[in-house]
Formats: C-alpha cells, structure tokens, sequence
C-alpha cells in the first residue's frame, strides 16, 4: 500500500476509548473487525527498524529513571517519551534522506513498548531493593549476579501478564488511563499536522537547554578546574551562604538550582507537590531543628556527613506514612482485588472452553506463560539460594504471591493508572518478615521479586492497551516488549553500578535514594522489631503511620475534596530526600498549574514535551558527568 494511502488511514481513525458491548466472545469479534482488520492484518508493526530505534531510545531513556529514581525516588513511564523522541529523529532522517519512509503508527506503537520495557521495567528494582542491599551491607552484588536478578524479574513479570491481558484489556476493557495517552500521542504524531512538529521540537528545545544548563552547574570543572567559580552550582552555594547559613544548608533548608526536579514537579501536579513542600518544611525546618536542640543529633555536623546522620532520624516517620497509606489505599481497593481474583475463571477457564477464534492466533499463547513462569522460577530460586541462602520453597512462595499481587497491583493499574508497586512489596516483606524473621537480605529480596513483576506486568498491559485501541496485533507487541527487556538489563545494571560504585554515595545528598530508604527501613524493623529502635524512632513511626492513615481515610470519606488534602505518599517522601528538592518540585507545579490556567491549549500541548524533555536532558547529562 501506498505510503500517502497508509497515512490517510492513521489520520482517520478515531481510538474506541468507548469500548464494546456484548458477550466475551462479540467483544472481541467487534475489535477484530472494527480495529485490527485493514491495519493490524496489513501495516508493518514488528520491524527491525522498530525494535532497534525502541532499544535505544529505552536504553538511553533508562538512565533518566535510574538517575531520578536515586535522586528523589521517583520514576516516570517513558512510553509517550520514546514516541516523541522516535517521530521527532526518524522524521529528521526521513527529511534528510537517510531513510525511504516513515515509520507507521504501528511501527512506532512497537517501538514504545520496547522502548518502555527498556527504560521503565527493569530499572525500578536497582533504586529499591538493589539500592537498599548495598546500604544494608556495605558492598554491592557482582555484575552478573544483578544481571540475571534483574533480566529473569523482568521475564517474571512480563510473561505473567500474558494470562491477564486477554480478561483486562480485550474483555473487561479496563481504562489503563496511560495506556490511552500514548495511543492518543501516537494517533496525533501520526496526523503528520504541525502540532505533531511543535511537539516534537519542543521536547528536542528542551532537551538541548536542560543539558547544556546541567552542564552549567556541575561540568564546568571537566573543562577546567579554574572555571568553577562561573558555575551555577557554586553561585547558587554563595547565595545559600548569604540567605540560609551553615546550619541551615547542613538541613537541606536552601536553594539548590535542577531544572529537572521543575519539570518533574510539572508532571507531579500541585496536590502531590504542595504535599512534598507541607512535609518537607515541616520535617527539616520544625523537626530537625528541634532534635538538635536537644541534643539528639549533633548541631556541628560536617557538611558531607550532615545529611545522612540527619535523614537516619527523619525517614522514620516518612516512611510509616508511605507504607500505612500504600496498605490502607490497596486495602480500600478491596473491589478491585475481589474483581482480580473473581476475573481468575475467565483468565484460565474462558479460553479453554470458548470456540477458537481469529483472536486466539494474535494473542501471546499461554506456553509462552507457563515457560516464561517456569524458567524464571528456577533461575530465581537458584540465584536466590546462591546469593542470600534463601531456601528453594521461600523462592517458590515468593513467585507465587508475586502471581497474585501483581494481578491485584495490574487491576488497580488499569482502573486508576496508579501501580502499588510500593504496597505489594510491603505485603510481601511483612509475609517474609514472618517467615525469615532475622534475614534482612531474604526480606528484601522475596520483596523484590514481587515488585519486580508487579512493575513489569502492569507496565505491559498500559502498553498493550495502547496497541488494542490503535488495532495492533498484541503477539508481535509482546515480542517488542519482550526485546527490550536485554538491553534496559544491561544498560541499567551497569551504568547503576558505575553510579553508585560502593554505595558511599547512597542515603546522603549526593543519591538520597528515597525509594532504597524505605526498602531498608521496613527491613530493619522486620528484622529487629520495633522496641528496638530507638524512642524517637518508634514515636516517629506511630505519628507517621497514623498520619498517613488518616490523609488516606480523609481522601475516601471527603473525595470531591481530594485536591485540599495533603497526598500522604508525597508528604511522607518528604521527609527521606532534601528540602530544596520539595521546594523545586513545587515551583514546577505551580509554573504548570499558572499555564494551565492562563492557556489550557498551550498546556495541554506542551507541558508533557517540554517537562519530558528537560527530565531527559538533565538526568541524562548529569548521569555523563558523575561516570566522568
């Protein structure tokens, strides 16, 4: 088919958002003929082009999450990213002749799922558990060793989706709000209209600035050493000098210049943003300050070793209020977990007893599960026992559970587009803190193979809900997926290794690594019980912990008030990374909320570029300069 006919098509089609009616085997019969037929049958999706552009593009954008998630424990899908990114260079080379045609929109839909599987999928581990080990332990693991933890947890998660996909997205058509974002994205790229062209100049604009502005503030010195006085890292200091004062700085109450934590607060929104800063000044500039003044943490600290003493005291009450408020909200999804496990039948029964059909021959076959499930188990529980002695039926229970909170976490996912990564490896270390009650590495570990499928399973459907409204054939889909799992594996594992290196860095303000905080605090406290904290410390967990049941309990009794009241997670966050953090998370939320409210059309057009670019290009010069 002709390359302007293909085009007219992809301008066309409007996204069934709305779904289908009928019996499981209509809706299905709908889709087919509605959606796949003259796209999925006829449009090139699974191509070489495809898989290589999405593993680069995921490679790349994997060290964004990896930097961000040990600087503030936060990671964001790269999915509408990669899509942005891959249109913006593929048409650039198409303009210039390198390359005959343009990438179709299904092409481009493959891409992002390898893309995502790269760059989101196998990195959310590392600045969690991984993190958490190195600080439990003083040493990192060997470089195959997190290889192979990282690649077979991926492998877990991706192929434990396959059985769910068919009930989640074809039957029950559950939103996936993400899922529908990058579909819509690609559907507008793909207009070819010069909205697609702003979009994409925007997020390469921006990308360029925020590296050369990253640069600026923390590579001068790689020019030369006489040039740092002009940089804006030591401009920004003798202003905090001037402002705040030692003390203050050592408290993280200053100003600290990262134009990758505004656009990240740009993304966040106000709500979750205002919470960080309540929290955060609360913690650093009430708290703190009141600890040293009685006496409990020194007020003539270092100020290379100010922050981590601080943050031993602090996290406490942050992290009781994260995971109390994690628990409680999956707790208060109990319909949804009642509609997982209700929706077991239709995902194991419906498909052995239903007439085969067209769609039996575009799905990933469930051998591809059952061998996906099996490999993993074995080479996990053989890592497992290897690495941390963890007896072969404490692995087998571990991939177990991970089964059915990833399918409670992947419902939860689709109805609200929020992953409880967090809570379902809290269920987990509380199960194994049962079981392995002194075995801080086993707690950490069975944890992590339950996030770890959960992130990868949930991050599969939101993708391939995106291939079910544009009409792509969801087997080829599961394989770009699946490709990207090889170079997002290596990539992250070695450039987290080149990073941190012996984990000095970790909990201190260079990598505060709130996430590996968290992992390594419910650790402790499952391994040694909480009377042996110290009393402030265990004071410090009943406050939080009550604190974040009662935000979670005031949002689901008051829920057209949500925006007035304080998100516990980012309230809770707060108190485990820098003040300064929270404050730049704020201005880029109010930034985003001002233009918003002065154009809605401008926002909507370019808030997700333009942010999506500065993360990109800061974290990803930044990450340049610390391996130099």
């Amino acid at each position: 088919m002709e390359a302007a006919q293909v085009a007219e098509r992809e301008d066309d089609f409007e996204l069934p958002v709305a779904g289908f009616q009928g019996t499981p085997d209509e809706i299905e019969r709908q889709w087919f003929e509605q959606v796949y037929k003259g796209r999925g049958d006829s449009m090139a999706q699974l191509t070489w082009r495809a898989v290589i552009m999405g593993s680069l593009l995921g490679g790349v954008l994997s060290l964004t999450n990896l930097y961000i998630g040990l600087k503030a424990g936060w990671g964001f899908g790269v999915a509408i990213t990669a899509c942005i990114f891959s249109y913006a260079i593929w048409s650039g080379l198409f303009k210039i002749g390198l390359v005959k045609t343009r990438m179709t929109i299904l092409e481009n839909n493959c891409m992002q799922s390898t893309a995502s599987s790269a760059g989101y999928s196998t990195g959310g581990t590392l600045v969690s558990a991984f993190a958490a080990y190195i600080m439990l332990n003083g040493q990192p693991l060997s470089t195959p060793l997190m290889i192979g933890w990282v690649f077979f947890l991926a492998v877990l998660g991706v192929t434990m989706a396959i059985p769910m996909k068919r009930q989640m997205v074809n039957i029950e058509q559950l939103r996936f709000p993400s899922g529908i974002a990058a579909a819509e994205t690609l559907r507008v790229l793909h207009s070819h209209g010069k909205r697609a062209n702003r979009s994409a100049n925007a997020l390469g604009i921006a990308c360029v600035v925020a590296a050369i502005n990253q640069f600026w503030a923390d590579g001068m010195t790689l020019i030369h050493k006489s040039l740092e006085p002009f940089s804006i890292s030591t401009l920004v200091d003798k202003l905090n000098n001037v402002v705040f004062g030692q003390d203050w700085i050592n408290r993280s109450v200053c100003f600290e210049w990262s134009s990758m934590f505004l656009a990240a607060g740009a993304l966040t929104g106000l709500r979750a943003s205002v919470s960080m800063l309540l929290g955060g000044t609360l913690c650093w500039a009430v708290f703190v300050p009141i600890l040293q003044h009685r006496g409990v943490i020194p007020l003539d600290l270092d100020p290379e070793t100010a922050y981590k003493q601080i943050v031993a005291w602090t996290l406490w009450g942050g992290v009781a209020c994260m995971v109390t408020s994690g628990l409680l909200s999956v707790v208060f999804q109990w319909r949804s977990i009642v509609r997982a496990f209700g929706s077991l039948g239709g995902i194991f029964v419906q498909s052995r007893t239903r007439a085969r059909s067209e769609v039996d021959d575009l799905e990933a076959p469930m051998s591809w599960f059952l061998t996906g499930q099996l490999v993993s188990l074995v080479a996990l529980a053989l890592l497992a026992k290897q690495t941390f002695n963890m007896p072969y039926w404490q692995s087998t229970l571990a991939v177990l559970l991970s089964f059915f909170l990833a399918l409670v976490a992947c419902r939860v996912t689709g109805e609200t587009d929020t992953t409880p990564v967090g809570a379902m490896g809290k269920v987990t270390q509380l199960i194994f803190g049962g079981l392995s009650p002194h075995n801080m590495n086993v707690n950490l570990m069975a944890a992590n193979i339950t996030a770890g499928a959960a992130t990868s399973s949930a991050d599969l459907l939101t993708d391939l809900k995106s291939g079910y409204l544009l009409g792509a054939n969801p087997r080829k889909q599961f394989l770009a997926q699946f490709a990207g799992i090889f170079v997002g594996t290596v990539v992250t594992v070695l450039c987290f290794n080149a990073l941190v290196k012996d984990g000095s860095k970790l909990g201190g303000k260079q990598f505060p690594a709130p996430a590996a905080v968290t992992w390594k605090a419910v650790a402790e406290v499952m391994s040694k019980g909480i009377d042996q904290l110290a009393p402030i410390k265990a004071w410090s967990i009943l406050a939080g912990g009550i604190v974040g049941i009662v935000l979670t309990v005031l949002v689901k009794l008051f829920p057209k008030h949500e925006k007035w009241i304080p998100s516990a997670a980012g309230f809770g966050l707060a108190w485990t990374f820098n003040w300064s953090y929270s404050l730049l998370f704020f201005l880029g939320a109010l930034i985003a909320y001002f233009i918003e409210k002065k154009s809605p059309e401008m926002a909507e057009e370019y808030t997700y570029p333009v942010s999506s670019g500065i993360i990109a290009g800061s974290s990803l010069m930044g990450a340049v300069i610390k391996f130099f």
